[in-house]
């Protein structure tokens, strides 16, 4: 991001073809895109379509000054998001940073499924395990309006990042509450209490997207994820679902009549899943699904 041979001022295109090459240098996944996000970004545009409008402007020292260090944090490989600071997940704004992992568009499918499950359910309780940054639960809160959800999770910190963008979205303590603890011990008497109901209110749909890498792939992932994700959202033991598995031996009388269980989990492990459903026989093993771009990604259940 030097000054230009001919000493006159750099413009948006040019800083743009520098950071590009500079980021394929440093094997970031996709160099102009993230280029045009952390340039258009920190110039204050509102959108990547300001970027090209304002190609041909030159570029201040200041200016300069201020995308030398986002581009630098991105060529280490930091996330875009967390340089950034949110994503958008369902259309709402969800901050992000180390807390919790970054929201994936191709889970934003698994709240459709669970939206689909309880819509003949009058004021369903919703349960998500493991909220992360709470995406899930916060979408859906904000999408069902007779429904009430609990995010659990066993991070403090994650349950921290949750709550405030719970907040940002202008969600309630009646609509959408938290819980800490280990996987529906969270979902505690008290907490139920809290929430306005019986100490032995069923769930009607349980959510959850646990870790479920296989812990020998600790240190092998892209460093975005490697470097900046805590390692306890990732890693799920040595075939990636000891907490799956712990998650559904707990659902055992905690589930009303007919209600849903979606779990992300990793492609190769669906038939693993499927095949060990005896395991659970108060469940029936739903179905197998796949997201938007025809990867195989959830697995159902049904609560007999």
């Amino acid at each position: 991001m030097a000054a230009p041979a001919n000493n006159g001022p750099m413009t948006v295109l040019e800083i743009l073809n520098r950071t590009k090459v500079f980021f394929e240098r440093k094997g970031v996944p996709d160099p102009l895109l993230d280029a045009q996000h952390i340039i258009s970004f920190g110039l204050g545009m509102k959108n990547r379509m300001d970027l090209y409008l304002n190609f041909e402007k030159p570029l201040t020292p200041a200016e300069l000054d201020t995308l030398r260090p986002l581009v630098a944090r991105r060529a280490n490989r930091e996330p875009l998001q967390h340089i950034i600071g949110d994503t958008s997940f369902r259309g709402f704004i969800i901050k992000c940073d180390p807390r919790a992992l970054i929201p994936r568009s191709e889970t934003e499918d698994i709240v459709d499924m669970v939206k689909n499950s309880v819509k003949e359910v009058e004021a369903p309780f919703v349960v998500e395990i493991g909220t992360g940054s709470g995406c899930i639960a916060i979408s859906c809160a904000k999408e069902m309006e007779s429904a009430k959800v609990l995010a659990c999770d066993v991070s403090e910190d994650a349950l921290a990042l949750a709550r405030e963008n719970a907040t940002a979205n202008e969600l309630e303590s009646d609509k959408l509450a938290f819980a800490q603890g280990d996987l529906l011990n969270a979902v505690t008497a008290d907490v139920l209490a809290s929430a306005g109901f019986s100490p032995d209110k069923k769930i009607d749909c349980l959510v959850a997207n646990l870790p479920y890498i296989p812990d020998s792939e600790k240190g092998k992932l892209q460093p975005e994820v490697d470097k900046f994700d805590p390692a306890l959202a990732l890693y799920g033991g040595a075939d990636g679902l000891d907490l799956v598995r712990k998650l559904l031996q707990q659902t055992e009388g905690r589930l009303s009549s007919g209600a849903m269980i979606f779990l992300e989990i990793g492609s190769e492990q669906a038939e693993v899943l499927k095949a060990e459903a005896a395991s659970y026989p108060w469940l029936d093993f739903a179905g197998i699904h796949k997201d938007y771009c025809d990867n195989i990604r959830f697995v159902s259940y049904k609560n007999i």
